[in-house]
């Protein structure tokens, strides 16, 4: 597969912010006030975030408050070499594993995008002003039926498939969250894509109307 078909170009990593970095080192000092606006700064990302891991607003909240506390307990660790919102994506995401390995909940992933298969990539949805309930209907079934394909993933697909097409992280980003390098990123991403295609390959002309 083409790796630049449909992909976004690599950001630079980007360094903690001043702002942001002074509360931090508020917050290493005890500073539960700088906490709590780290708090509210990022936990709608978060809590979208697990979300689409989760498919469960139950689920997404118990993850998103797993990963705060986890941040809480472990903000003295944090050296600024990543963006605080890497480091934070990091700990969310192997939140959502573990508690994968713990409890094998039974997620029902839902995405606002939805696959284009000929170019192997994820595409927010437009919204039609004055849908027809045909296509209201049809839009619904695409939406579940990508659901189903992507809860089936592995667990760390699902992850990178989020975090790039729902998150919009880059590869970059995407390596330094999941641990991984920049070329098993992209390469199980690949394979990811490719799963869902052929998960969904039965379906074409639903999805290339």
């Amino acid at each position: 597969m083409d790796e630049a078909a449909g992909a976004r170009p690599v950001r630079a990593r980007v360094a903690v912010s001043a702002e942001e970095k002074a509360l931090i080192e508020r917050c290493k000092r005890g500073d539960l006030a700088a906490f709590n606006d780290l708090v509210r700064k990022y936990e709608k990302q978060v809590y979208n975030f697990a979300y689409r891991l989760t498919g469960n607003y139950d689920d997404a909240n118990d993850v998103a408050q797993d990963a705060f506390l986890r941040v809480f307990n472990a903000i003295g660790s944090f050296r600024g070499d990543a963006s605080f919102s890497t480091w934070l994506f990091r700990i969310t995401t192997n939140v959502f594993l573990d508690e994968r390995k713990r409890a094998k909940a039974h997620p029902q992933a839902s995405l606002d995008e939805y696959l284009e298969l000929g170019e192997s990539s994820v595409t927010r949805q437009i919204e039609d002003p004055s849908p027809t309930p045909e296509a209201v209907l049809e839009e619904s079934e695409r939406a579940q039926l990508l659901s189903n394909a992507v809860r089936d993933l592995p667990e760390y697909q699902r992850a990178m498939v989020t975090l790039y097409h729902g998150q919009q992280k880059s590869y970059e980003e995407i390596a330094e969250i999941m641990d991984l390098p920049i070329g098993t990123v992209k390469s199980r991403l690949n394979r990811a894509r490719l799963a869902l295609k052929e998960k969904l390959s039965g379906l074409r002309e639903l999805f290339n109307p």
